[in-house]
């Protein structure tokens, strides 16, 4: 049996399909009857637009006949009455009317093209956000939001050009063909379109050459700007380690690639617009030639030799443009491509179809024989056991790797488990909507992340809707409302991007402040305190012991002091509960937690005596 081959340019085609395929409904709803009709409207205004186009040559022709007339001239006696000034006048008006009705078609489908955008803009953004944590954390975000934003740029190119431009021209090329057969000849017709067709081959095949530059020149462009954000976001990081040049480096590496990408496509430009300029002038003038030897021997007027030149240069110039507009076409169609195969990433984590809200009626969590990893190859959790009871505080501790934050991300479902199951009040949160879920839990990561807005902003997002005066009593709560008040703009001090202008103590006080004020029935407080100076974490540890009163909380710590008044700690070692129990309990057993409380008593008395 023989083996199909699919070449890359049936599968560009296929994708070419597929992405006009999505982009129709958005262009015709079919909920949506104004816009249909806005579709319409636009498509009758391009086709009088046309119409008036073809015409306005003809008018041109009667007035240079009625300057130079001819006996043997056959005008039309309305024409012919008009006399040279009023055909002046006439395709005066008419070459207005023609550029009227196309501004009408652009305002008329403004809206049409502008609805497209915006949702299409909308359903990635959302889809982005439904899409698990295990996908964003292995895709660059620099590299996500540029295909984003030349995938929407895409869409509003190929509306504008291949609408309005390819369409248009097909038309007006149907019509032209029409007249040079009926009014003049035949071979007329048949040397514009060999002149046509010869065009056409010769910019497609050379565009598709440079269509494969220019998708080399995107990779690089990627790749210059994901390093550059990167490198930008980690600003400390880079001066740290006096990285700047090494840095500018790698960006500049990235940049060398793009140029050499950008001059090829700069040299293919200019060999096709060259041989785009020898084929139209090629036609052009064989036309006039026929043009010019029909006037000699008294065939035609004068005004038909300017008519027939006057048509020749209407499809001459938007065939200028045939060649970028076809490459912008195929690569907005590239660009499309890249955000529709976003788009279909499939969710990891989805709603069951019978999916029911949450029901916190006391707050009990259990973890039943739950398996997990992220790889295949690399188990994190084993059968693991684990339960919160109502109004209950458990901690989990343990080394680094040995699957604490994992728990949290399990609990607000960013994964799901393996094997065994995560409940809330007997309700598997695999049958729950995530919003109901996400709604009842409340978290104080380790590191906070603050949006480059206010604090004002950053404390109230816990919660929509919030009052003024319920983000300040959060905030109070939180021991971090004094610092605010003290700065020159107050809760409209704007934090910097991912909250660098604050100190790590600051943005960890925000976030508590900001979780306070979602007042969730169950908490999780992952390493909440590690940012904070002995002082602040025990005046933070009152905030946080007095919010826990009469709710879950789950609190993942490495430092044990923090955990001490817990009413359970559960030791992790390997993805395993290795021991549980009260704080004294597990000193008595003298076992794992045992050593690790005493290896960090003996590291702080270590560190307190340097410091002294």
């Amino acid at each position: 049996m023989r083996k199909t081959t699919i070449t890359d340019a049936e599968i560009d085609r296929k994708s070419g399909m597929r992405t006009i395929r999505k982009v129709a409904p958005y262009l015709w709803p079919a909920d949506k009857s104004s816009v249909k009709v806005r579709v319409v409207l636009a498509l009758i205004v391009l086709v009088l637009a046309r119409v008036i186009s073809v015409a306005t040559p003809f008018y041109y022709k009667a007035a240079v006949d009625a300057l130079a007339p001819v006996a043997d001239a056959a005008e039309p006696a309305v024409l012919l009455a008009m006399g040279a000034v009023g055909l002046t006048i006439a395709y005066g008006v008419l070459r207005l009317m023609s550029v009227g009705f196309n501004q009408l078609r652009d305002v008329i489908f403004a809206r049409v093209g502008q609805r497209a955008l915006r949702k299409l803009a909308l359903e990635t953004f959302e889809h982005m956000h439904a899409l698990s944590l295990r996908y964003h954390i292995t895709r660059k975000t620099g590299g996500l939001s540029r295909i984003i934003e030349r995938g929407v740029k895409g869409v509003e190119f190929l509306l504008r050009f291949m609408l309005f431009s390819i369409g248009p021209l097909i038309l007006e090329l149907i019509f032209i063909s029409a007249i040079l057969f009926f009014v003049f000849d035949v071979w007329y017709l048949a040397v514009v379109v060999l002149t046509i067709g010869i065009y056409i081959w010769f910019t497609f095949k050379v565009t598709e050459w440079r269509v494969q530059i220019r998708k080399e020149m995107n990779d690089q462009d990627t790749d210059a700007n994901q390093k550059a954000i990167d490198s930008l976001l980690n600003f400390e990081t880079v001066k740290y380690f006096g990285a700047e040049q090494r840095e500018a480096m790698r960006y500049d590496e990235s940049m060398k690639g793009y140029e050499a990408a950008a001059l090829k496509t700069n040299y293919s430009l200019a060999f096709l617009n060259f041989g785009q300029s020898v084929l139209i002038t090629a036609g052009l003038v064989i036309v006039m030639v026929m043009a010019a030897i029909g006037v000699q021997n008294g065939q035609l007027t004068v005004g038909d030799f300017v008519m027939v030149n006057a048509y020749m240069i209407q499809i001459t110039m938007p065939l200028n443009f045939l060649g970028t507009v076809y490459r912008e076409i195929r690569q907005a169609l590239v660009d499309m491509g890249e955000m529709f195969d976003l788009l279909e990433q499939p969710e990891e984590v989805t709603d069951k179809p019978d999916a029911k809200a949450l029901k916190v009626t006391g707050g009990s969590i259990q973890f039943k024989a739950v398996d997990f990893g992220y790889d295949a190859d690399r188990q994190i959790l084993k059968t693991l056991d684990l339960e919160v009871k109502p109004g209950q505080t458990v901690a989990v501790v343990g080394p680094s790797g040995s699957g604490k934050s994992t728990i949290g991300r399990l609990l607000f479902r960013f994964y799901d488990v393996n094997g065994g199951s995560v409940s809330i009040d007997g309700q598997d949160i695999r049958d729950i909507t995530q919003t109901s879920l996400h709604d009842a839990l409340g978290i104080v990561p380790q590191d906070t992340v603050l949006f480059n807005d206010t604090i004002g902003y950053n404390v109230a997002y816990g919660r929509e809707g919030a009052t003024r005066d319920e983000v300040i009593a959060a905030a109070k709560a939180a021991k971090i409302h004094d610092f605010v008040v003290s700065l020159p703009d107050g809760y409209e001090t704007t934090v910097g991007e991912r909250g660098l202008k604050l100190s790590g103590g600051e943005k960890q006080r925000v976030g508590i402040a900001r979780t306070l004020l979602k007042n969730p029935p169950i908490l999780l407080l992952d390493e909440a305190t590690s940012a904070l100076d002995t002082e602040t974490e025990r005046d933070i540890q009152d905030s946080l012991r007095s919010m826990g009163q009469g709710r879950s909380v789950i609190t993942i710590a490495h430092r044990l002091s923090t955990v001490v008044d817990a009413d359970k700690i559960v030791v992790l070692e390997d993805g395993h509960l290795v021991e549980q129990g009260t704080h004294d309990e597990l000193l008595e057993l003298g076992a794992r937690y045992s050593s690790m409380w005493h290896r960090q008593l003996a590291d702080e008395d270590e560190g307190n005596a340097q410091v002294a």
